[in-house]
């Protein structure tokens, strides 16, 4: 989906990983991002995927923050220091690196989730509990995201 001019990622889609970490990425993704990706850890042991034109957004709003602050050191170490480049083959596939397949617990079941911005791949299994989770506090997050947009005017 494209919004003025830019790419919106939404929607979930679950699929298998195979026995060499190797896992489909959904085409509609696929086709909104290229085959040209970045992957790294995200929040709450799951991984993000963005397309290099994005993760360089990222970098470039970050790299003027002095580096003596800590906070800025570990969202870099977080974030960058765990980045890989990964290429889709011609089925729309790519190998999730062992080190980040190892930190989001990824099983045989995973999801992809669009963000707008960014995709997140979960272990199914773990999706499953974190879905059910926000969909018990939904009333919770409402008033906090109405918080936020008042805050804001």
């Amino acid at each position: 989906m494209v919004i003025s001019g830019e790419t919106m990622l939404i929607g979930s889609f679950k699929n298998n990983i195979g026995d060499k970490n190797r896992v489909a990425f959904p085409i509609k993704f696929k086709n909104e991002l290229g085959t040209s990706l970045i992957v790294t850890k995200g929040y709450e042991n799951c991984l993000i995927i963005v397309d290099k034109s994005k993760f360089s957004g990222l970098m470039n709003s970050i790299k003027d923050v002095p580096f003596v602050n800590s906070g800025l050191r570990d969202t870099k170490r977080f974030l960058i220091g765990s980045a890989q480049e990964i290429e889709l083959d011609k089925q729309g596939r790519f190998v999730i690196p062992q080190d980040l397949k190892k930190y989001a617990s990824l099983g045989n079941e995973c999801v992809f989730i669009g963000l707008v911005d960014w995709i997140e791949l979960w272990d199914k299994s773990i999706w499953d509990k974190k879905e059910e989770s926000i969909n018990s506090k939904s009333s919770e997050i409402s008033d906090k995201l109405s918080e936020l947009l008042n805050r804001d005017k």
